[in-house]
């Protein structure tokens, strides 16, 4: 007999993730379940079937299934055995602080264009959870989701004056404060934005999100350091944000194309 497993990998306000393992298979009858939250889940392997009375829709790796909170429904898996998910879920009130609609009215969004880069930080989160930020990852595929549907009416305004004001200030903080460990909401906090206005907002006026921003410029601090210091490698790492050398190394061959230890010794041009 199938069974899920559920390991809750993150968890905020109002949010939080969980990585879902289903063994089910054409053997199991589905039976009938109840969404508590309001679900977001990317399908990361597998596939199998969701009934609800809005809808009966097949979900595949690249898709997500959409929950609305009480919504009774049904799953199946009568072509093959087995899925796997990361799942959001978010409590009412998450929805409700940003004034944003939080009800589904289908229950798939296929594969597109605009929200790969959520999905691709979503299979890293199951594979490299350690290099993800689930805070913006909660807040961003949320409001990806709501922007394709249609329930996000500020997604695409333009940044006003006094928004580029909040930002720069934060950026400016960032700089200040750039080997602590900063959270979306403190940094929502002190813009004093919601945490869906200011993650857009961010991305609108910087290009990238607040975790890509202050990585950068740890990664830029750790290089700058590596040239014109003899620290070792791990201390470099440790000063500039960094609590694990792995994933200071994987992060610096990421942006830079080689090692922390090659960097050093190269010729800079």
């Amino acid at each position: 007999m199938g069974k899920i497993a559920t390991n809750i990998v993150a968890n905020g306000n109002g949010w939080k993730v969980g990585d879902v393992v289903c063994t089910s298979g054409p053997q199991d009858r589905p039976y009938e379940e109840q969404h508590e939250t309001i679900s977001i889940a990317v399908v990361l392997a597998g596939s199998f079937r969701y009934r609800s009375a809005l809808s009966s829709e097949i979900l595949s790796p690249g898709s997500l299934l959409l929950g609305n909170f009480r919504q009774t429904f049904e799953c199946s898996h009568e072509h093959g055995t087995g899925d796997r998910c990361l799942a959001f879920h978010y409590l009412p009130e998450f929805f409700d602080r940003a004034q944003l609609h939080g009800v589904f009215p289908v229950h798939r969004i296929p594969p597109i264009a605009s929200l790969s880069s959520w999905i691709v930080n979503a299979q890293l989160g199951i594979r490299q959870p350690e290099i993800v930020a689930f805070d913006e990852l909660a807040y961003g595929l949320a409001g990806g989701v709501l922007s394709v549907l249609g329930n996000d009416r500020q997604a695409k305004r333009a940044p006003t004056p006094a928004d580029e004001r909040r930002i720069s200030a934060t950026l400016r903080f960032i700089e200040a404060n750039a080997a602590e460990s900063l959270s979306l909401a403190q940094l929502a906090a002190d813009a004093e934005m919601s945490e869906f206005h200011f993650l857009r907002v961010f991305r609108q006026v910087t290009g990238v999100t607040p975790h890509q921003y202050m990585r950068r410029q740890r990664l830029r601090e750790a290089a700058l350091r590596l040239r014109t210091r003899q620290d070792d490698v791990f201390e470099i790492a440790l000063d500039t944000g960094f609590g694990d050398l792995s994933n200071f190394n994987h992060a610096f061959r990421a942006e830079f194309g080689v090692s922390p230890s090659q960097f050093r010794r190269r010729r800079l041009f």
